[in-house]
């Protein structure tokens, strides 16, 4: 055996998003890449904002000296002090350089974060349904994952989060905007869950954290203002990064932000800076630091994102999908007509219509619609997707 267990277990559990893209590769090559619409990957098709086009070129032009050296692990301090003078304006709270990691994208970020919070056997509780890499971000802390169901509309259960909490929960996961549901927390939910958490850590006599992974909170619509956790629990905090607000995907580049309120908030960024070298991240990518730094109120245009989720969810549920209408991300997540989300998937695969089942992001039944793709990729599959409803039967909600 030339693998370990633990790995290859792993990979027979692996991505559902990766599969069905690679999928959408070979019906491409087959079919040609105008007859295939791919909605398998996250994959923002808008391009960065000018003004990120601008600041590249400004610093190609006027070059720092030692900008491609190494510098601490935490990041370069103009950066953290730009972002924290960001978080400051947007929280009220008294950020400061000390309380931000920069990190190789949020999944880097989470990745610091559970090293190092978690001893081995730690529960992470995380509602589902849910972004399925992060149970190996939380398994290579040597964690546990404990999945908790959310309500029909994918808000968040707070009963079914108290009776999951026990001597082992070290901390609280939510992913808001959601991937893969597009649902986005309010604040009275984070209110309830800050108190929930503060009852709980006091009942059991440790700190339970709670970690939100944000990585699509300027991707908002409906003129819906997202709520910052850290106004409602102390002891938070926030993973970000800018792959989807300034369409960074590949460049890896976002941060850890500790709440200012955290107890032993100076150990907690010691041990996160630790975990970013140890971890072999050592620090995130020098030159996109200095990129993204004057870029914190910038952001791809929002509003055709929206444009985009108007269009599909008002065509699907007129052919009769059930479907939670999102308020975030670039996700759709339909209910699919049979118990089978495979199966069905397949059906809209036959129309070159690539999608994600349910069970990939823990809940079956389901599929998930990645629609940050071309305008005409939309429109291009409505037909598909009205064809297979009427396979199944479905009707509009009215009709």
């Amino acid at each position: 055996m030339t693998i370990s267990n633990r790995v290859r277990n792993a990979m027979e559990d692996s991505s559902w998003v990766r599969r069905m893209f690679e999928e959408g590769e070979e019906l491409k090559r087959l079919h040609g890449a105008e007859k295939v619409f791919d909605f398998s990957l996250g994959n923002p098709e808008l391009e960065p904002p000018p003004s990120l086009k601008r600041e590249l070129k400004a610093l190609a032009d006027h070059p720092v000296i030692g900008m491609h050296r190494y510098m601490p692990n935490s990041g370069y301090s103009e950066t953290r002090r730009l972002i924290a003078q960001f978080l400051t304006e947007e929280t009220g709270l008294p950020f400061e350089e000390k309380h931000l990691v920069m990190t190789v994208g949020a999944a880097g970020g989470l990745n610091v974060a559970f090293k190092a919070l978690l001893d081995a056997g730690d529960e992470v509780i995380v509602p589902s349904p849910y972004f399925m890499e992060f149970k190996f971000y939380i398994d290579n802390a040597g964690g546990q994952l404990r999945l908790v169901e959310t309500n029909e509309d994918f808000s968040l259960n707070l009963m079914a989060i108290e009776h999951a909490i026990g001597k082992q929960t070290k901390a609280v996961l939510i992913n808001t905007p959601n991937n893969p549901t597009g649902v986005v927390y309010d604040e009275k939910s984070l209110e309830g869950l800050g108190r929930l958490l503060k009852k709980k850590s006091q009942e059991l006599g440790r700190t339970i954290y709670l970690i939100t992974d944000e990585a699509y909170r300027r991707i908002v619509f409906d003129q819906f203002k997202l709520p910052a956790a850290f106004h409602y629990y102390p002891h938070a905090l926030r993973v970000t990064s800018h792959s989807k607000d300034l369409a960074l995907p590949g460049e890896r580049i976002g941060y850890v932000a500790v709440s200012p309120r955290c107890e032993a908030v100076d150990e907690m960024m010691s041990a996160l800076i630790f975990a970013n070298r140890t971890l072999g991240f050592v620090n995130a990518p020098a030159l996109m630091q200095r990129l993204v730094a004057p870029l914190q109120r910038n952001s791809v245009n929002v509003r055709e994102y929206e444009e985009k989720r108007d269009l599909l969810y008002q065509a699907l549920r007129s052919f009769g999908y059930q479907v939670v209408k999102p308020q975030g991300a670039f996700y759709l997540f339909p209910k699919a007509p049979i118990e089978d989300d495979l199966t069905f998937i397949k059906a809209l695969q036959a129309k070159r219509i690539l999608t994600v089942p349910g069970r990939g992001f823990g809940k079956p039944g389901y599929f998930r619609i990645a629609y940050c793709v071309a305008r005409k990729v939309i429109e291009g599959a409505l037909p598909g997707f009205k064809e297979v409803a009427q396979e199944y039967g479905l009707r509009p909600a009215d009709a």
